[in-house]
């Protein structure tokens, strides 16, 4: 039997109420619905998201457990340089395992669910990890500024332990050009919402959800939840009329606390229904996106059990309003900011050294003493404890998922930052180890020294002359 043993997600802090962009550009005719948009902070990507998603998914099973990991995105920064061995190496997953980019339209996210579940029926050694995450682009003023959030979602599938078991599966694939965005471009194209909802939305996912009643001889009536993206509120209940489905089946869209996720979308929708259900529950899920996959889930006794996981419900509720549009458009650069002689000093990553130090800079992995114990980043040869002092008795150890408190912090004004001032100290580890990071997510009149802190994967930089993306782990807030 193969299924789901894990999910989690991730939801930026940032929100962005949707008057706020209308008071921006709304000269321009064009009227917000109703709702608010997750924003990425000016430190996060696809990537950084991805690996939030799945640290969440993991919590405390063993990384050499995992076997694969795909990563679904339209908004990945490397379109050479595999951008999933990346997130692979930030969650400290073993290198003998299988990675892949699935990218190219919002239907990757089902169509890597889909490949992983088929993996992990062929015996793949390990469970699958599948994280689907997108940070995409908008025009100003444009309709897709009211209607994409950033986001991400990870499920890990494997055969043991699952809290929901696969049933069945039916896909729809059609050349079907209702966005796109050519090699080299920075924002999408649309063709007119008419055709994408009439010709393509409300026809692709009903095809493909009774493709797959049909399939398995099933009635609407015996699915506790159906999900799938809410491109358009209306069209979307028509999608479940049409079905027969009633309206309480429906799980919500997200559409006005986070927005269209892109890729994300259906598996965040998918973690938000698994959170709420219960054993015996039918759910099915679809994508959108040239096309539609369609997929139906059974919830196992074991969901009473499964806890731990902040998932969509607590990230929705630990949230700042992003209330500056001038704001969010320096975190896009979408409006170059002039950061002074400091941000004209260029950055240029030894793509070697990156390498050779690629758990300790990508994974945030020290070393821990075999004699007393006692753990160090970066990771050392001798320990520093002055009653052991042992050399060369250490074992690889990993801080990204440990918890710490503040011990010294400065907020400097001087730093080149388009949300100064930049904050960074020392924070203490629980268990031990101490070193220096940048902190994230807060703001200076709310860190104190003892705050609880925990670590985030973030995007240090990006040097657009070698195309490169800098990371690196830093310090946030425990969030609620």
């Amino acid at each position: 039997m193969v299924g789901i043993a894990s999910y989690g997600a991730y939801i930026p802090r940032y929100r962005m109420n949707h008057n706020t962009i209308f008071s921006a550009v709304g000269f321009l005719g064009t009227f917000p619905p109703p709702g608010e948009n997750a924003i990425a902070s000016h430190d996060e990507d696809a990537l950084s998201m991805a690996v939030a998603a799945g640290v969440d998914c993991l919590g405390s099973i063993e990384r050499q457990t995992i076997g694969g990991l795909y990563l679904a995105t339209t908004s990945q920064p490397y379109m050479v340089r595999q951008n999933s061995a990346l997130v692979a190496t930030a969650l400290d997953l073993q290198p003998g395992i299988r990675t892949a980019d699935f990218t190219g339209s919002t239907k990757s996210g089902t169509g890597a669910l889909l490949a992983a579940l088929d993996a992990a029926r062929g015996a793949t050694s390990g469970g699958v990890l599948v994280c689907a995450s997108d940070c995409r682009l908008s025009k100003p003023g444009s309709p897709q500024e009211y209607l994409y959030g950033d986001g991400a979602a990870a499920i890990l599938v494997g055969v043991d332990d699952l809290i929901a078991t696969y049933e069945g599966s039916y896909s729809v694939s059609y050349d079907f050009p209702d966005r796109w965005r050519a090699s080299g471009e920075k924002f999408e194209h649309a063709w007119e919402d008419r055709f994408i909802r009439d010709s393509g939305y409300g026809q692709f996912v009903a095809e493909a959800i009774s493709g797959l009643l049909k399939r398995y001889n099933m009635s609407i009536d015996e699915v506790s939840k159906i999900v799938y993206p809410g491109l358009y509120a209306r069209e979307h209940g028509t999608i479940a009329k049409r079905l027969g489905a009633d309206p309480s089946q429906l799980q919500d869209t997200l559409l006005n606390t986070v927005g269209d996720t892109g890729a994300a979308s259906p598996l965040m929708m998918l973690v938000a229904a698994l959170e709420e259900s219960r054993p015996g529950d039918r759910i099915m899920v679809a994508g959108f996106g040239n096309g539609s996959d369609a997929l139906f889930f059974r919830v196992t006794d074991r969901i009473d059990g499964f806890a731990g996981r902040r998932a969509v419900r607590q990230h929705l509720s630990a949230k700042k309003e992003l209330s500056s549009y001038e704001k969010y458009l320096a975190f896009r650069n979408l409006a170059p900011m002039d950061l002074g002689m400091r941000g004209e000093i260029g950055v240029r990553t030894p793509m070697s050294a990156l390498f050779r130090d690629r758990k300790a800079v990508l994974a945030l992995c020290g070393s821990r003493c075999r004699e007393c114990g006692t753990p160090q980043y970066p990771y050392q040869r001798v320990c520093v404890n002055p009653d052991c002092g042992a050399i060369d008795r250490m074992e690889e150890y990993r801080f990204s998922d440990r918890h710490g408190v503040v011990f010294t912090y400065t907020g400097d004004h001087l730093a080149a930052s388009v949300d100064p001032p930049s904050i960074y100290g020392l924070v203490d580890f629980d268990g031990g180890g101490r070193f220096w990071f940048d902190f994230a997510d807060c703001d200076l009149d709310s860190v104190r020294v003892g705050m609880p802190v925990e670590m985030t994967f973030r995007r240090r930089y990006v040097d657009e002359s070698s195309g490169v993306h800098g990371y690196s782990w830093k310090a946030m807030p425990l969030r609620a």
